[in-house]
């Protein structure tokens, strides 16, 4: 069974819709049409440059191809978590790049090359939109789980420099707010989970079965691949907070302020 295609002609009608949103927002004084007219143009752009690029990726398979490709989705990644967690760059993005990498790539390895093992292993149909849902939601998580950490040693100064001056390290000292952080990265996927088939039919099942797929078998890639994003969401979470963590803070304990972006 082959899926229903449409037209760009089709596509178009629907951005019709967007009407709607833009004259509530315009009553109510949101604030949000230009930066909503901005996303979605850019949105459509890079997928319609992306959807071109991947048709000859698919194409070619080849693996160094699928390879830099991998790469750069990492990079852009952390860079963007790093510019909305308000950490600098020249401090952290190597650090940061070695957390996300490990926490991502070993559960994309495990999961294509020991559970569904296509042939060849790195065929781009598997490697690359598994990739890509693992590190959007890696994304997420990294961004919530570093500005918790460090908003909250901001905010609770005094309670931090108090547990140093009593005698605790760095790590004894940050432990408290570490686990509030990761729970915050990881609470929204793990409620997820929980409703999952109930509450909504989620995007890759769909996707499977209006591509043909039966239903059993889109339900166990389904199921895989909310455990893989759990896994590396949480290992990629508290390997950046242990890995900036290291460079965080001075001799003394201190939090180094230059770590921070200059707007901060």
């Amino acid at each position: 069974m082959e899926t229903l295609n449409f037209s760009f002609y089709d596509l178009l009608l629907l951005y019709i819709l967007l009407l709607i949103p833009w004259l509530i927002s315009y009553y109510l004084k949101l604030g949000i049409i230009r930066d909503s007219i901005v996303s979605i143009a850019r949105m459509t752009l890079q997928l319609l440059l992306v959807g071109l690029y991947l048709s000859i990726i698919f194409k070619l398979n080849s693996f160094w191809l699928n390879l830099a490709w991998v790469t750069a989705m990492l990079i852009t990644a952390n860079i963007t978590t790093l510019r909305r967690s308000n950490l600098a760059m020249r401090f952290t993005f190597l650090v940061t790049f070695a957390a996300t990498a490990v926490g991502f790539t070993s559960i994309l390895i495990f999961f294509v090359a020991v559970v569904i093992r296509p042939v060849p292993v790195f065929d781009a149909r598997y490697i690359i939109p598994i990739a890509g849902m693992l590190l959007g939601n890696c994304l997420r998580g990294n961004v919530i789980a570093l500005e918790r950490f460090y908003s909250g040693i901001n905010e609770h100064e005094k309670e931090y420099v108090t547990y140093v001056l009593l005698g605790a390290n760095v790590a004894e000292a940050t432990r408290p707010y570490l686990r509030l952080a990761i729970r915050a990265a990881i609470s929204p996927h793990i409620a997820t989970m929980a409703t999952l088939g109930i509450v909504a039919l989620p995007g890759m099942m769909t996707g499977q079965i209006l591509g043909g797929a039966m239903p059993n078998v889109a339900i166990k890639y389904q199921i895989a691949i909310m455990i893989c994003i759990f896994c590396s969401m949480l290992i990629s979470s508290v390997l950046n907070i242990y890995f900036t963590r290291r460079y965080a803070f001075d001799d003394y304990g201190m939090l180094r302020r230059e770590i921070f972006h200059k707007s901060n």
